[in-house]
């Protein structure tokens, strides 16, 4: 090699090295070098949040404290009354121009996912959360296909509620939390008394709901039955398993004659007016029970084990989502939010208000100490770590569940048999499901 060459060779060398040094021209884009050069700050974007039932649902220190930790994050909160919200977010959605992320119940987060609204949340879920910090209701809103389409923004979980002073009263012992159904309805008998001396009970051990979560959903399930196939595309009203809870269900007004009728119920609280023993009782209730009977001598065991030796735990979910067209800034600012409102801080904001239930483990376990009634809040967290589970939800079930309802109540009015209601049911309920397939 000649003399003219080796020096070229030097120097080329020489330029490449500089370059890629440390002190060099070149530096990543968006951030300072190796110079010390601060980093740049986030990018600003806006997130619209809708929050149905305003800052009574929501607490406000949640978003205050989003905002606190995010302020490259511009909040434009859409809040309204539940009713106005829910009407108004329909509009919105054909017009294109919903929040970036709202909540609202379960089942209708699973018809705007199978209808394209909702994100699905599952890729987010797999890059940024360690599932086994959350109870499995974290993914409540699953889809059979694997997508997830909602956060829970709280759970609101099913527990047996007792009077303790009845059941001293009337020398029963209270019930304990590995209690079956049979031993629920065997103490009811014990508790409905005829005080007054007319013929007819005024005191009784337990009261039936008519409703699903409190009322026949559980029935159904100690039994074995469903409402659903587990596909969540065939009714299930028609199963034995199914009609033998709705005539168990109907049973402790008509046959065991424990619970005060639909109609007695309408206008008087018996569980609060300590008229009723023992009753099903969802957690958020425990709000104005204490605030209206603050010496109510009262307290909760988890939900009997089923006639079919299994035990269900009703709950009732709403579910933050994130829409499907918001700008992908917007999407990811949106998840941030929703990450925020999945860790400790939020989450114990969320459990000091006692209107429902957070999903991570270490907020579960703070609830538990806490020492407001019911005491025994172990019936509601570790009930649903155990066998929580909600009510068939799918797409339509605003729809069929509307068609069930009137022959359910004909049910338990004793005005149809528990066979032929649900076979009306099985009818009814299939033709909305083949009709939305």
């Amino acid at each position: 090699m000649n003399s003219r060459k080796i020096v070229l060779l030097t120097v080329m060398t020489a330029l490449t090295l500089s370059a890629c040094s440390p002190g060099g021209s070149e530096k990543p884009n968006g951030s300072g070098g190796g110079d010390g050069a601060a980093p740049q700050p986030p990018k600003e974007v806006t997130l619209k949040i809708g929050l149905p039932g305003s800052y009574e649902i929501t607490n406000k220190k949640i978003i205050d404290g989003f905002q606190a930790k995010f302020p490259h994050i511009k909040l434009q909160i859409d809040e309204a009354p539940w009713a106005d919200f829910t009407k108004k977010i329909v509009t919105n959605i054909a017009g294109n121009n919903p929040p970036d992320i709202w909540f609202q119940e379960n089942a209708v987060i699973m018809g705007y996912g199978k209808r394209g609204v909702a994100e699905n949340l599952a890729p987010y879920i797999k890059r940024d959360l360690k599932t086994d910090d959350y109870i499995e209701a974290l993914q409540a809103a699953k889809s059979p296909d694997g997508s997830v389409y909602g956060i829970p923004h709280g759970v609101n979980a099913n527990a047996l509620a007792y009077n303790k002073k009845l059941f001293q009263q009337h020398n029963v012992p209270f019930p304990t939390d590995s209690w079956t159904y049979q031993d629920m309805i065997d103490a009811a008998k014990k508790l409905t008394k005829d005080t007054d001396g007319d013929g007819k009970p005024d005191l009784f051990g337990f009261q039936t709901a008519s409703s699903i979560a409190q009322g026949w959903m559980p029935w159904i399930k100690s039994s074995g039955g469903s409402a659903l196939d587990p596909g969540m595309t065939k009714a299930a009203f028609n199963d034995p398993k199914t009609i033998e809870g709705l005539t168990r269900w109907a049973d402790t007004i008509w046959k065991d004659n424990i619970s005060p009728t639909r109609d007695m119920q309408t206008n008087q609280n018996f569980f609060q007016n300590e008229k009723t023993a023992m009753t099903f009782f969802q957690y958020s209730a425990q709000v104005s029970l204490n605030k209206n009977k603050p010496d109510l001598d009262w307290d909760v065991v988890k939900m009997p084990v089923g006639f079919n030796g299994k035990r269900f735990v009703p709950m009732v979910v709403n579910q933050w989502l994130i829409y499907s067209k918001a700008k992908p800034d917007a999407k990811e600012a949106a998840w941030t939010f929703l990450k925020y409102y999945l860790s400790d801080e939020a989450q114990d904001v969320l459990s000091e208000s006692g209107a429902s239930l957070p999903v991570k483990k270490t907020a579960l376990e703070k609830i538990e100490k806490q020492t407001t009634k019911p005491l025994n809040k172990k019936a509601f967290t570790k009930g649903i770590e155990e066998a929580g589970g909600t009510l068939d939800e799918n797409p339509t079930w605003n729809e069929w569940r509307a068609a069930a309802t009137p022959i359910l109540n004909d049910i338990l009015d004793g005005k149809k048999s528990p066979a032929d209601g649900a076979k009306d049911i099985q009818s009814k309920v299939q033709r909305i499901l083949d009709e939305n397939q």
